[in-house]
Parts: C-alpha cells; sequence; structure tokens
C-alpha cells in the first residue's frame, strides 16, 4: 500500500465524512452586540469610524451636496473625479457647477492617463452599498461606473451613505446583501483613511490610499443629528 492510500485510510477510519459545514449563523448570532434602537447603533458605528480619523457629516437628502461643496472649498480641493452614471455622482456634479472646482470623470482607459490620474486628482467621489456598525466600516460595491481605484488612488475619498442601510456585523451584511449570489469581482470595506505601522511600529496615515475620508451620512427625516452627538 502507497503512502497515498495509507493516509486515506486513516482519515476513512476516523470518521470525518462527511464534513459538517460550520454553523456560521449560530456562531455569528451568538457574539454580534446589540443596541438599544437605530440612534445608538448609528453612534457607535460613527465613533469607531471617527476613532480611525474618519470625518462624518450628518446630512439630508437635501442638503449634501451642499455639505460636500463646503467640505470641497475647506480642503482647498482644485477637482474631484466624479461618477456622473450614477443619481448621486450627477448632483454632486450640480452642485460644483459655479464654484471653480473641476469636475473630471474616467473618460478613457486608465492605461492612457495613469500619471495624471495618480498625480493630479485631488478627491475621488463615490457611493456606498452598506454600513456595518460593529466595526465601523463602509461597504463600497465597485461597478464599472464606480470603479475600485475611484476611492483608492485619490488622495481624499468623499462617499455617500444612507444611514438606513446599516448592519450589526459583517455577517449580518453579506446575508442581507445576498454576497454569496451575487458578489462582484472584488467588495471594498473601509472603516478610514489609509494607514500603516510597518515602519517602526508608527502609525501614519496617507501610506498607500486617501489620507483623508469625508462620510457625507444621509439620514432618514425622523432622526435628529443632535441625537447622535455626546
Amino acid at each position: 500500500m502507497s503512502a497515498r492510500d495509507n493516509i486515506f485510510t486513516k482519515l476513512r477510519k476516523a470518521d470525518t465524512y462527511p464534513i459538517r459545514e460550520p454553523e456560521t449563523q449560530e456562531y455569528y448570532g451568538e457574539m454580534s452586540p446589540h443596541w438599544e434602537n437605530e440612534t445608538e447603533r448609528l453612534k457607535h458605528w460613527a465613533k469607531a469610524m471617527r476613532a480611525v480619523k474618519t470625518e462624518i457629516y450628518w446630512t439630508t437628502e437635501q442638503n449634501w451636496p451642499e455639505i460636500l461643496l463646503q467640505v470641497a472649498k475647506e480642503k482647498g480641493l482644485k477637482n474631484i473625479l466624479l461618477p456622473l452614471k450614477t443619481s448621486d455622482g450627477q448632483k454632486a456634479a450640480a452642485a460644483l457647477e459655479h464654484s471653480g472646482i473641476e469636475v473630471k470623470t474616467f473618460t478613457q482607459e486608465i492605461e492612457h492617463w495613469k500619471d495624471a490620474f495618480f498625480q493630479d486628482i485631488d478627491a475621488g467621489f463615490t457611493g456606498t452599498r452598506c454600513g456595518i456598525a460593529h466595526t465601523g466600516t463602509l461597504m463600497l460595491w465597485p461597478t464599472p461606473e464606480e470603479p475600485r481605484s475611484q476611492s483608492l488612488v485619490p488622495p481624499v475619498h468623499i462617499c455617500t451613505f444612507r444611514t438606513d442601510k446599516i448592519y450589526d456585523t459583517f455577517h449580518a451584511a453579506m446575508q442581507g446583501e445576498q454576497m454569496a449570489d451575487n458578489m462582484p469581482t472584488n467588495v471594498v470595506l473601509v472603516s478610514g483613511p489609509s494607514k500603516t505601522a510597518d515602519i517602526q511600529l508608527t502609525l501614519a496615515y496617507g501610506a498607500h490610499g486617501p489620507r483623508d475620508m469625508v462620510v457625507l451620512a444621509i439620514l432618514p427625516q425622523h432622526i435628529n443629528p443632535a441625537d447622535l452627538e455626546d
């Protein structure tokens, strides 16, 4: 009997087949946090994101474009890369129209303007798929209209987040967004600006991605922004 046959014989005697699937639902159910209401859950999400230097602005569907313009001026942005085929991208472009801040778009393959993309773009703007309260995270769902590089390359990342689309945990988000059945080529989980501690264990921001992250958190009408601040 060969070594291979010996190994398989021992495995069969160990009664390891069929392998039982892990009880992920039960596991995550036991360790999932719980909050008294959606306001407390949002406060936890915001606290976790702000702990790693994320800038959060509580907004509404009506005023987020105005706050986008305000943020862009305060940061001295000369241009913003927008996804003009999305509804939010179009609203952002309208808000910037007479501001002197140039609207940039993906008008050609990245190979043809890679140098300008990496060197000259001040900020990238995207939407988000959902939020994850436990870890203070946003899920980005890249599409041809909003490629992954839109959020990862520019030094400033600005995004809209509709706060009524938030899950307690990553597992809940996977189930709610049916990721196993309908996932794109990649999903981006973001909890703040880029950071690393590779050099002398010193935490540095903006080392290999955005140095600033701005979230325009769009609240439903029944939530008062004042209730979200301690």
